[in-house]
């Protein structure tokens, strides 16, 4: 997908990166309509899922989406989420997500959205996107219509 928002250089996004619990998944349990969304959209982009697995449950709740479950260790989560979006390209890489462990991964995408669900959203994270946003389905709104993130970012 590429975007030219007015004030900014033109984006592409190739690559879509969701943190698990608190942005696709509630208490473990992946949210109903995200694998129907992840799907649909999946010749579209390159969707990965990346995680310490708290709950144990990704690899489970994400059978049968379109998307790569990449796990990292429980320690320094925001830096392995900083790196892994490094190793992608951050210059076509959306991220999204709520945690504290997610403030480095949305600062280095060329777009971080923000998602303030019933997780809550931590303020460092919040402070290091471009996007806030309600509902993981409104990401998936964006991806589906780049008109809405023309109008959320131009100047």
């Amino acid at each position: 997908m590429k975007v030219n928002i007015p004030g900014r250089e033109e984006v592409e996004i190739q690559n879509i990166v969701f943190d698990y619990n608190g942005t696709i998944a509630i208490d473990g349990k992946l949210l109903d309509g995200i694998k129907k969304n992840i799907n649909e959209l999946s010749d579209s982009f390159n969707f990965y899922v990346i995680t310490a697995d708290t709950y144990g449950s990704v690899e489970k709740e994400l059978n049968g989406t379109n998307c790569e479950v990449i796990k990292i260790a429980k320690s320094s989560q925001d830096i392995s989420k900083l790196d892994f979006i490094k190793s992608l390209g951050s210059s076509t890489t959306l991220s999204v997500g709520n945690g504290r462990n997610d403030k480095l991964m949305l600062k280095e995408s060329i777009l971080g959205i923000a998602i303030l669900q019933d997780e809550g959203l931590s303020t460092d994270t919040l402070l290091n996107s471009d996007i806030l946003v309600k509902s993981i389905f409104d990401v998936f709104s964006f991806l589906n219509d780049s008109n809405r993130l023309i109008a959320t970012l131009r100047n």
